[in-house]
């Protein structure tokens, strides 16, 4: 078994252990119970479209958050966040090009910039631990592996391009109560979109992701597949906005809100999403 130091699993401890720099690497099996959540930045003159591509695609993109435009503070999502410094490796997009993985963006931080935060299936894996339900690539210390498939995003504005997808691969038998488990947070991307063979949705080779590391497979496994908040970035792919700024692929906001409680709090009444 994997033992997890407190710092990494207290939310505030692990956030200050990345602003600090002493954490640079995935957040898979990290901020116990946790809500974790995907990025993406952008100039407030894309905001709307980007919007909208949520709101039609909810799951790949449950909003957790919205930011004002220039205000890099999430509170609704936990204290003393700064979205400029509390995530471990980041990405820099111009024009649609990855060009740059930064463990801080403080320095390309404008006011008119609107922080998107969007749920992840990270946060409802402590559940399936807990279930017996092995996380595999969380148990070897890797990143979550991610694919791009033949199912296409509904477009919004310049925002579409195809869904991309996290495999967590199991035992057969545990997985009618993976979808059960899952299918309590739909903020986290909710059940699987498919499960079984990965040619079916346009998966050529298992031990080649897109995104993340190759996964851990044992025999008996069955491929399952979620939904899977990268989606945003082969949007922005599409779009080619001229500066956008999105999480490294594994590399999380680790919210103080506890996933199993999350649609309650973030969507109850007087919450805006």
């Amino acid at each position: 078994m994997t033992v997890i130091s407190p710092q990494h699993a207290d939310p505030q401890a692990l956030r200050r252990l990345i602003r600090s720099g002493a954490h640079q690497g995935p957040t898979a099996g990290l901020g116990g119970d946790a809500l974790q959540g995907n990025l993406v930045i952008l100039p407030a003159a894309e905001a709307a479209d980007f919007l909208r591509y949520c709101q039609q695609n909810p799951r790949p993109c449950p909003l957790l958050a919205v930011g004002a435009p220039g205000d890099p503070t999430l509170p609704t999502l936990g204290r003393d966040i700064d979205i400029r410094r509390d995530i471990p490796r980041y990405r820099v997009w111009r024009d649609g090009v990855l060009v740059a993985e930064p463990s801080d963006i403080a320095d390309l931080w404008r006011d008119d910039m609107v922080s998107f935060l969007i749920g992840c299936s990270f946060s409802f894996e402590d559940a399936l631990i807990a279930a017996g339900i092995p996380v595999r690539h969380s148990a070897a210390r890797r990143n979550v592996p991610m694919y791009r498939t033949s199912i296409m995003t509904r477009p919004a504005g310049p925002f579409g391009g195809p869904l991309v997808v996290s495999l967590r691969a199991m035992p057969a038998a545990d997985a009618i109560e993976a979808v059960r488990i899952c299918a309590g947070f739909p903020l986290a991307h909710g059940a699987p979109v498919h499960l079984g063979d990965p040619s079916l949705i346009g998966i050529a080779d298992l031990d080649a992701p897109d995104y993340g590391d190759p996964p851990v497979i044992e025999p008996g496994d069955l491929p399952v597949f979620w939904a899977c908040g990268v989606t945003p970035q082969a949007a922005i792919e599409a779009a080619r906005p001229a500066l956008a700024l999105t999480h490294a692929p594994g590399h999380m906001l680790v919210t103080d809100i506890p996933a199993a409680r999350a649609e309650r709090i973030l969507t109850g009444p007087g919450q805006a999403l």
